[in-house]
């Protein structure tokens, strides 16, 4: 079950997305171990590469402010399906925790699935012992 509030983060910041040439907002909000949310929405740029997705943001959000302790994501799209997180993403947020609950919310339905669902043989910091 996803909690309401990280639903209305993702959704309110979903409001500001910078959009520009996809017209596509997304939002997404985090919530750490400790029941702080932050939110983040898609920053988009002229040159493509440059563009960050809402789901980095509300990670870099909540690292800047001295957390790195997730247990869930709620990413809210502007369709009727859900929108999964790109693969950039995925890895990114691997980095903190392997098991976070992803809450995908469309229109129309709420999927969820964990990280590890999403991004099978994913390479982390486990990787990296002994290196």
């Amino acid at each position: 079950m996803v909690d309401n509030k990280l639903i209305e983060a993702a959704v309110e910041v979903q409001k500001r997305a910078y959009v520009p040439y996809s017209n596509y907002p997304v939002g997404a909000a985090l919530i750490t171990a400790e029941g702080d949310i932050f939110a983040g929405c898609n920053v988009e740029n002229s040159s493509y590469g440059l563009t960050i997705c809402a789901e980095r943001n509300a990670c870099v959000q909540a690292v800047a402010a001295g957390q790195d302790q997730f247990t869930a994501i709620a990413v809210v799209g502007d369709q009727d399906n859900p929108t999964p997180p790109c693969g950039a993403c995925r890895q990114f947020l691997y980095e903190f925790n392997p098991d976070l609950k992803v809450h995908l919310i469309g229109r129309e339905e709420i999927i969820s699935y964990s990280l590890g669902e999403l991004l099978p043989e994913a390479f982390g910091p486990e990787n990296l012992q002994g290196v």
